[in-house]
């Protein structure tokens, strides 16, 4: 994204009055993914928000029922769906990060079908794209098929993470939020 953005960024030496929470937030990312993301830095104007998201976030995308690079996946395929540039770098830099190969990544982002996954990981990936066409996609009849493929565990990690990355690339792309850079080691 191009435009300049519509909120400045905070970096972390500009953090003096806030929560000491949010620089260890800031220093927890930095150590974890190499960078801040930007959105954090935009978020971070309000710190009770910040410390919000990033307790959703941990938990959504980290391993859990399901591997934290698929979850990524479907973050990224999501981010394709809403044509959101900056999630969709930042999806598959964090996919990569946890383990997803390059093929995996680009099948995410162009044709799943195709791409190197189970016929389960499929399904979750048609899951997603229900779910951004209308919730009421998931009816009755492709529920069943996702109960075959998945554990109540997984399918609440599938529908929460196909759902949580419907808001952040939109709120990203409103605020005109620039890409992050990579980090150093990466570029």
């Amino acid at each position: 994204m191009t435009d300049k953005p519509r909120i400045a960024l905070l970096e972390r030496g500009m953090l003096s009055d806030a929560p000491p929470e949010l620089a260890s937030l800031y220093d927890a990312l930095l150590a974890q993914r190499g960078v801040v993301p930007n959105m954090f830095k935009t978020v971070a104007h309000t710190p009770a928000l910040a410390m919000g998201f990033a307790a959703l976030l941990k938990p959504l995308l980290s391993d859990g029922y399901l591997p934290g690079w698929y979850k990524e996946l479907i973050a990224t395929r999501v981010s394709v769906l809403l044509g959101s540039q900056y999630a969709i770098a930042a999806h598959s830099l964090s996919a990569r990060q946890k383990g997803a190969s390059e093929e995996q990544i680009a099948a995410a982002s162009l044709n799943f079908e195709e791409g190197s996954f189970t016929e389960a990981q499929k399904i979750g990936f048609r899951c997603a794209e229900r779910i951004h066409h209308s919730a009421a996609e998931v009816d009755e009849a492709f529920f069943a098929i996702l109960k075959q493929a998945f554990t109540d565990q997984e399918i609440i990690e599938l529908v929460a993470t196909a759902c949580a990355f419907q808001f952040f690339p939109r709120f990203v792309d409103a605020l005109r939020i620039p890409m992050t850079p990579p980090p150093a080691a990466t570029r």
